[in-house]
């Protein structure tokens, strides 16, 4: 195996500002601060960047995945609706179960990112390890890369992403064969929905 990218991002995609300048401040951000960790690997894999028009979607993310060391999960209530994000997140699972088995995992592989909650909370799924909370991110927060108020975050992700880049780069298996993963099936929903009510 070949470790081609730091992170994994995975995220609901947005066609308004708000949406969208979250994801490239904090790519910007964390391509930043990644870079001095790596030797000749991408720092993060972004669809939006890196998949052409030609390509088997699945086929691509499945080996960009296990070719990660980590994913980056920018949670919003549309990113738990949405059975694509879901699965990448299940994949991501899968994969962390896996490396458990080379080496003692320091924490988790995926890294969730608060961009904004839902209104009844969040998810276990969210929530079962460290998650950094961004939600006070606005359109007038300006630079992430250099907005103090989200440095320490940043820094904790980016601790995170190097820890567990060496510990893959010393104990994966010579022999292993990311083109052989493929993305589960789509996961059920994170939360059980309610029954309809109907008025009395």
């Amino acid at each position: 195996m070949t470790i081609r990218h730091g992170c994994f991002f995975s995220y609901a995609h947005g066609q308004h500002a708000y949406m969208s300048k979250f994801k490239n401040d904090l790519v910007d951000a964390l391509k930043c601060y990644l870079e001095p960790h790596f030797d000749n690997e991408e720092e993060l894999f972004v669809d939006s960047e890196q998949l052409g028009g030609g390509d088997d979607l699945d086929q691509k993310i499945a080996r960009a995945l296990c070719e990660s060391v980590c994913m980056i999960v920018i949670y919003t209530p549309k990113y738990e609706a949405h059975g694509y994000t879901r699965r990448e997140f299940a994949a991501m699972q899968l994969i962390e179960a896996e490396r458990r088995q080379w080496y003692s995992l320091p924490s988790h592989l995926i890294i969730p990112v608060i961009m904004t909650r839902h209104p009844v909370g969040l998810p276990p799924q969210i929530t079962a390890g460290m998650y950094v909370d961004f939600s006070r991110y606005t359109l007038a927060s300006g630079d992430l890369k250099a907005n103090p108020d989200f440095l320490p975050d940043i820094e904790k992700i980016v601790h995170r992403i190097a820890e567990h880049y060496h510990c893959l780069k010393r104990c994966t298996p010579p022999e292993h064969d990311c083109s052989r993963f493929v993305l589960p099936d789509i996961p059920p929903e994170w939360r059980a929905i309610p029954p309809p009510h109907f008025p009395r």
